[in-house]
């Protein structure tokens, strides 16, 4: 893959084994970041306050939500969260949230917030521990991302309809979130999420009879799992519940798992296999693979993820 990589503290020793592609912590392309968006996110966080207002991050909002544009932190639950919006909201359209995979910023999805921002209102935003939001106070589960995910729509979606795109664990979060939430989220896109029971899936794909490389991914990927990661996030094993007949998206990579080829296929089975169980989402879920890509479809294919994002606004948007 052309593009430069860049490694969190917690996992120098992913980079060199693929860890980072099996949950997603590790490896960020940097490149997802051009100039122009730091320099327009920069002169957009002069007005950056630490802004809240009665009821943050408990219950819905009204009207159209905070209609800023830039880079702002706003108060969720007691937390500072950083969150980006572009565009504006136009009627009948859900508003786009993005989600970065796990070691990942908000700046990682600018290659698609920045297209996006043209059609319609679209934010990201970092989870607690990530980017520039406040650490959290311990381990974090789905039901504690989702509280943080609710004050975050709140304030910048208000009552509009909701579309989620999640890359690797904002996949998951994503997935997680909706089923609870059918009367906000219209649609999802999934790209190369992590999978359902990634912990039951390496533990088969690599034995623990694996020495060497393959098992430093097997024991590090477990420990991320249970929490060893920069979010606190227990990525728990469960099965998929439905979010009713919503439109998705699943996106899968091509070829990711080169440098352990010894347990390469069986990993790609257990990752094919955990993309197709997604589909549980919906009666309406469609499977597809990103040609040519990595774990980062964003990145080596934008064009792909955003065809797959817009194609979901626009059912979402007819079905309303």
């Amino acid at each position: 893959m052309n593009r430069t990589l860049r490694t969190t503290a917690l996992a120098t020793t992913f980079c060199a084994v693929a860890g980072a592609a099996v949950v997603g912590y590790g490896q960020v392309a940097t490149q997802a970041q051009p100039t122009s968006w730091t320099a327009q996110t920069a002169a957009a966080t002069t007005a950056t306050a630490m802004s809240a207002r009665p009821g943050d991050g408990h219950g819905r909002g009204h009207g159209h939500g905070d209609a800023f544009t830039g880079t702002k932190k706003i108060r969720v639950d007691g937390y500072s969260v950083n969150v980006s919006c572009s565009g504006r909201t136009v009627a009948r359209k859900p508003v786009v949230v993005l989600m970065a995979g796990g070691g990942d910023g908000l700046e990682t999805m600018a290659g698609l917030q920045r297209p996006l921002g043209g059609d319609g209102r679209v934010c990201s935003y970092d989870r607690l521990g990530e980017g520039a939001s406040d650490q959290p106070n311990g381990l974090q589960t789905v039901a504690d991302s989702g509280r943080i995910l609710t004050g975050v729509l709140d304030r910048i979606a208000g009552d509009q309809p909701v579309v989620l795109a999640g890359h690797s664990l904002g996949g998951y979060i994503a997935a997680r979130y909706a089923p609870d939430h059918r009367d906000r989220i219209t649609g999802l896109v999934l790209l190369d999420a992590t999978i359902p029971a990634l912990t039951a899936g390496i533990r088969k794909a690599i034995p623990e009879s694996a020495t060497g490389t393959a098992a430093e991914l097997r024991d590090q990927t477990i420990a991320v799992n249970e929490g060893q990661n920069p979010e606190q996030f227990l990525i728990a094993d469960a099965p998929v519940r439905s979010a009713g007949r919503i439109p998705v998206r699943i996106i899968k990579h091509e070829s990711q798992f080169a440098e352990v080829p010894t347990y390469g296929p069986a990993l790609e089975r257990m990752w094919s296999e955990g993309q197709q169980q997604w589909r549980a989402l919906s009666a309406r879920s469609r499977v597809g693979t990103a040609a040519g890509s990595g774990h980062y479809i964003h990145v080596d294919r934008p064009d792909l993820a955003l065809k797959a994002i817009r194609q979901v606004i626009a059912q979402a948007t007819l079905n309303r």
